[in-house]
């Protein structure tokens, strides 16, 4: 199977690829923990049905030291005790912030308060924006129908 647009080979999609990845960059370093840092972008991805990202997201995840237990109970983040409290308020904020158009009035103010407790201003600028930016990279790979499975991690970095 291939991808309908390659946006590694297209001149603008390689151009804008370029500054969403600066902007990952960006919040790499936003002060939210790496291991909740894709936490939120397996969640995202996996609500989006990105396979691309989810394939990616968990691999990396693995890599980085994460549970296969807690990758399993992502999408049941709920029912698991093995999340933290910053880590469900994340979570939370992921899924409202990601399913928007489902949910009149968007994000709650109990969300926004549940991770008001748990970030300071600096990480939830950062958590903000990592939520908007997987949901851009999701909608990416979802048109252009990007395979997944393949991604191994580092590849590309």
């Amino acid at each position: 199977m291939d991808a309908r647009l390659n946006l590694f080979g297209n001149p603008i999609a390689a151009k804008f690829l370029k500054h969403i990845n600066a902007a990952g960059q960006v919040l790499a370093d936003s002060g939210v923990p790496h291991a909740t840092q894709e936490l939120v972008k397996l969640r995202a991805s996996q609500i989006n049905g990105c396979g691309f990202c989810t394939d990616m997201h968990s691999k990396d995840a693995l890599h980085a030291g994460e549970t296969q237990t807690r990758l399993n109970l992502v999408a049941a983040w709920r029912e698991a005790t093995c999340f933290t409290e910053a880590e469900r308020a994340a979570l939370e904020l992921t899924e409202q912030g990601t399913r928007i158009a489902d949910a009149a009035g968007g994000v709650g103010d109990a969300a926004w308060a549940a991770a008001a407790e748990q970030y300071d201003e600096d990480q939830l600028a950062g958590l903000v924006s990592l939520i908007a930016l997987i949901n851009a990279y999701n909608r990416l790979n979802v048109i252009v129908q990007q395979p997944a499975g393949d991604y191994q991690p580092g590849m590309f970095g």
